[in-house]
């Protein structure tokens, strides 16, 4: 069953990017799969992981969808284990959850001793410079 919002109403800004019709700091990508870097991150090399496949929670995937989805994560959790050796894994499903794009994804968000990252408190851009140190810290190894 799927879920109310699984259908875009509008363009969705996730499978523009998946589909390479909108601009991303791109660390990943594979047939199922993209991760990038998070624009408004919490912490330095905040990533997204999203599947290639449009749905608005990890329930609404194709089995095959979601098991590469979590491969992928799992993949990224490595990367950003260059960054720092501690990191959150997140998934909000739903609007009351705190989804704001909905498409499916996972946050990876290395952390760094910091207070907690998820309050609510304005985040800076990322910056051009910095995505770029961070594409090549989190390159394939």
């Amino acid at each position: 069953m799927s879920s109310p919002d699984a259908a875009p109403s509008s363009r969705c800004v996730f499978c523009d990017i998946a589909e390479k019709r909108s601009p991303a700091w791109i660390v990943y990508e594979d047939p199922a799969t993209v991760a990038f870097l998070d624009i408004f991150p919490f912490t330095r090399g905040h990533l997204l992981v999203i599947p290639r496949q449009h749905g608005a929670r990890l329930t609404d995937l194709a089995p095959e969808s979601r098991r590469a989805l979590i491969q992928s994560v799992a993949q990224m959790g490595h990367r950003v284990e260059r960054l720092a050796p501690d990191y959150n894994v997140a998934l909000n499903a739903g609007a009351a959850a705190g989804q704001i794009v909905f498409h499916v994804h996972f946050h990876v968000i290395p952390r760094y001793g910091e207070a907690n990252p998820f309050r609510a408190t304005t985040r800076a851009p990322l910056e051009a410079e910095d995505a770029q140190r961070l594409l090549a810290e989190l390159s394939p190894a």
